[in-house]
């Protein structure tokens, strides 16, 4: 799997979750909590677990300083990208999307870290394993 693919499942599962449009899991859970409180348990099970799968990995390959270190890089890519006039922040969905995207990096990196890695040290990372 590719880091492209990583972060673009990063990006759809936190645009899934919630985005500017009614097309997501938190306006759909509100409409529906009433008449089926089972789906909305069941997919939002499914949706923890695979935040809970991206978090752990993120968290074990780049830690808290890596992630904070890697949104840094994103917001101050975007203020930079501001201050030449190419983006501009005035709209609060394209904010709410910015925001999804800035999200979804910090994870697909994550994600992909350990690969990185190997590829510039030629080191390998191995989880303790219960032999």
């Amino acid at each position: 799997m590719t880091f492209i693919a990583r972060w673009t499942f990063a990006f759809l599962l936190l645009a899934v979750t919630f985005n500017p449009t009614q097309w997501n899991y938190v306006a759909w859970a509100r409409r529906e909590y009433e008449s089926s409180l089972s789906l909305v348990i069941l997919f939002g099970l499914i949706l923890v677990i695979a935040y809970v799968v991206y978090l752990r990995a993120t968290f074990r390959s780049i830690g808290v300083f890596g992630m904070l270190l890697v949104a840094a890089l994103v917001t101050v890519l975007g203020w930079v990208l501001h201050d030449f006039g190419l983006l501009s922040f005035q709209d609060p969905d394209l904010n709410v999307w910015l925001s999804i995207l800035a999200i979804s990096l910090v994870l697909g990196i994550g994600m992909s870290w350990s690969f990185v890695r190997r590829a510039l040290s030629g080191q390998l990372d191995v989880d303790d394993v219960d032999e």
